[in-house]
């Protein structure tokens, strides 16, 4: 970067820059650069490592004396800090290698709307809904907590009621609106996650969002409260939807399995996996989004514990607003939004993509290949016939679905 930071770095230049590159988080740690996260990639911000004594000294700018004398006897400490004319943030100090380090996260408060953030158009049905889970699974960095914020935003200026969120931390802050949006960050607001849920009933919510069900505990209580007529938001690490069920599963023991199966087939409404993908021109990144909606079909499906065979219910579901990956990946394509090399390198089959993507480009067909023709897709008739017939039944299908082309 250009503007790199000296030695003599203090708390609110810092910010001041973090805020303007846009950036998420800050990383101080002794012996490695300072470096600033934006869009998914780390950057450094100093020209040399951070010395010993650097972080401490940042930390006592900010900290009480009452708050550095629980650092030092418990070894980490979380504070939220909000800054006038810059922005809030919270700072989570801890040792490593008996020196103090220092992660800035920035909260915001400039949502994005689901369009703004091309999110599957069924959503926005879906978090207006009275029960019902939705999930938002993906890597860490995959915009999984900004795709939330996003909804509850939308419910927020649309709906009158209770919008209850469990975080940790905090990422966005709500404005009231339409609703009255209750936030607890475990640690400072709540003890621990467990204690914000057991309380959650009494706060009489119409909309609770739980920053991450990480554990059976919280799952359990997830799914307890899609039960009991609330509309639940929540995240999960999974690469996919079908990985993101398979860990919910195996969460909990083999007796509870069954009931778990029933009580998803009817309590989940949707599940989101993102994937943020590098745009054509380098300079942002765009969703690919894998979409399950638990139709009655879907949920057959899901109460059996089948769930491979979702692949091919996303696939074939865009009339009730599903799409897997690799739409996803060859919608972003065809709109010149991202490269065949990065399509091709998030892609869940790449063999299958790549197929699409010639397919759609060499003949002049660019419509669905998983549209339905006497019975078939048309990715399955090309596909089934015969390597020397394929140019041929493509421009036939080319030929005789001008509609398509």
């Amino acid at each position: 970067m250009s503007n790199l930071v000296d030695e003599d770095m203090r708390i609110t230049p810092l910010l001041h820059m973090m805020v303007k590159q846009l950036a998420s988080d800050i990383y101080l740690t002794t012996g490695a650069h300072a470096a600033i996260k934006v869009r998914g990639q780390l950057q450094r911000i100093s020209k040399e490592p951070m010395k010993p004594g650097n972080i401490r000294q940042l930390a006592e700018e900010v900290l009480s004396p009452g708050e550095i004398e629980s650092f030092f006897e418990n070894r980490e400490l979380n504070k939220g800090l909000a800054l006038k004319g810059i922005g809030r943030f919270r700072m989570n100090l801890y040792f490593q290698r008996g020196e103090v380090s220092m992660v800035i996260r920035h909260i915001r408060s400039d949502i994005a709307g689901p369009g703004d953030l091309d999110l599957p158009g069924v959503l926005m049905d879906m978090v207006m809904g009275h029960n019902g889970l939705i999930l938002f699974v993906g890597s860490t960095g995959s915009g999984k907590s900004t795709s939330m914020a996003s909804l509850i935003q939308y419910r927020n200026e649309r709906h009158c009621g209770h919008i209850l969120t469990i975080e940790d931390p905090i990422e966005y802050t709500f404005s009231h609106g339409q609703s009255i949006v209750g936030q607890r960050e475990v640690g400072f607001d709540t003890l621990s996650y467990a204690n914000a849920m057991r309380e959650a009933m009494r706060e009489a919510p119409d909309m609770i969002m739980v920053g991450e069900a990480r554990d059976s505990e919280t799952m359990e209580a997830v799914l307890g409260f899609a039960d009991t007529g609330h509309l639940v938001i929540s995240t999960l690490h999974a690469i996919n939807v079908i990985q993101a069920l398979e860990r919910i599963l195996y969460l909990f023991p083999g007796e509870s399995k069954t009931r778990v199966l029933m009580d998803l087939s009817l309590n989940l409404r949707g599940v989101v996996a993102q994937r943020l993908i590098p745009s054509e021109d380098g300079e942002g990144l765009h969703l690919a989004a894998e979409m399950l909606v638990n139709t009655p079909y879907a949920a057959e499906l899901i109460r059996k514990g089948q769930f491979n065979e979702l692949a091919e219910v996303m696939e074939k579901g865009s009339s009730d607003g599903m799409v897997s990956f690799d739409q996803s990946l060859f919608a972003l394509y065809q709109d010149g939004k991202i490269s065949k090399n990065s399509a091709l390198e998030y892609a869940t089959s790449r063999n299958n993509l790549e197929w699409q993507i010639n397919f759609g480009k060499g003949t002049g067909f660019s419509g669905d290949p998983y549209k339905e023709v006497d019975g078939k897709t048309v990715y399955e008739k090309v596909i089934g016939s015969a390597d020397a017939d394929r140019d041929g039944v493509m421009k036939e299908l080319s030929a005789s679905l001008p509609e398509m082309a």
